[in-house]
Formats: C-alpha cells, sequence, structure tokens
C-alpha cells in the first residue's frame, strides 16, 4: 500500500472543521437564521476545553450543548469557540476548541458532521488512520428536554425556559 504523504485525512477533517467554524461565526456575527440550531458533541477533557467542575462532573467523558434560543457571547477563534450557555438556571461560560468536538448536527436542515478526534489522528500511523467521514445526513432527534437526558437528575427536570437543554446524542443514533 503506498504511503499518504499528503494526508488528505488530515485535509478533509480541517476543511470540514472549517465549514463548523464558518457557521458558528455567522452565527456570532448575525445569531441563527429562520429554524437553525445546533447540536455540538465534543470531549469534556480534551485539551483546551474549559467547563465547570459541576458540569465536568456530571459529563466526565462528553456533553452536548444545543446552541438555539438561549445562549450568549459566542466568539469564534481559529482554534476554538467560547459560548454562555445556562444549565439549571445557572449561568456557565464553555470554551471549546475544534479539536475536541465529535459531532456537529443542524436538525433543522438534516445536516451533521462527525469528526474523528484530532489526537488520535495525530498519534496514529498512516496506514491505519481511519478514512475521514463526509458530511452526513445524520438522524434528526426529536426534541428533548434536559429532564429525559440519562445524565440528568429526575427530581429536578430542567424547564426548556431555564437555559439550554443538554442531550446525549448516543441514544438518537443509529446501532
Amino acid at each position: 500500500m503506498a504511503t499518504d504523504h499528503i494526508r488528505y485525512d488530515v485535509l478533509a477533517r480541517d476543511a470540514l472543521r472549517g465549514v463548523l467554524r464558518r457557521v458558528l461565526t455567522d452565527a456570532a456575527e448575525h445569531g441563527l437564521p429562520g429554524e437553525h440550531h445546533f447540536f455540538i458533541t465534543f470531549l469534556s477533557t480534551a485539551d483546551g476545553v474549559k467547563l465547570s467542575p459541576r458540569l465536568l462532573a456530571q459529563y466526565p467523558e462528553e456533553m452536548t450543548i444545543i446552541l438555539q434560543h438561549q445562549f450568549w457571547d459566542l466568539v469564534v477563534s481559529e482554534d476554538r469557540f467560547e459560548v454562555g450557555l445556562s444549565f439549571g438556571g445557572i449561568p456557565e461560560r464553555l470554551v471549546v476548541p475544534f479539536a475536541a468536538i465529535k459531532s456537529f448536527l443542524d436538525p433543522s436542515v438534516k445536516f451533521g458532521l462527525q469528526f474523528e478526534p484530532s489526537d488520535e489522528a495525530a498519534e496514529t500511523p498512516t496506514a491505519n488512520l481511519p478514512t475521514v467521514p463526509a458530511a452526513t445526513s445524520l438522524p434528526v432527534p426529536a426534541p428533548a428536554t434536559a429532564a429525559e437526558s440519562k445524565d440528568e437528575s429526575k427530581d429536578d427536570p430542567a424547564k426548556p425556559s431555564e437555559g439550554a437543554e443538554v442531550v446525549r446524542l448516543d441514544r438518537f443514533r443509529k446501532k
């Protein structure tokens, strides 16, 4: 098998992350148009991710946030985005590097992207690299409240008006 000296997998992954960066930059500058909203799943403990200890304890591996009605101060830079969200009525500031993102979904138009973790790609020999998934049409989850998430307590259900909805996309993925 020929060695890929150009690293098409890395180029494709970076290009897809550029799509995500552009969409978030537009949302930061102009807001979300129409019915667009975003489900973003990321690795909670990846380098550069900043979460409160409370959220990290609740989501020790990965976390999904929804950018729809109640978020603020969305700031997008070359390598990460920052956003304010409310979890159970408590405002939080999250910092998420693009390299930590596992998936992006805009269910309003049935568009989604899935990413292989960047760190693993850098440490994996070229011959063993998985193919980079192209833009895919992911299943669109039914609207869910934070109380429906398996990580949320049933004693303290969050109302949609209290803040952002947090759900795990695992329950919506094809098995």
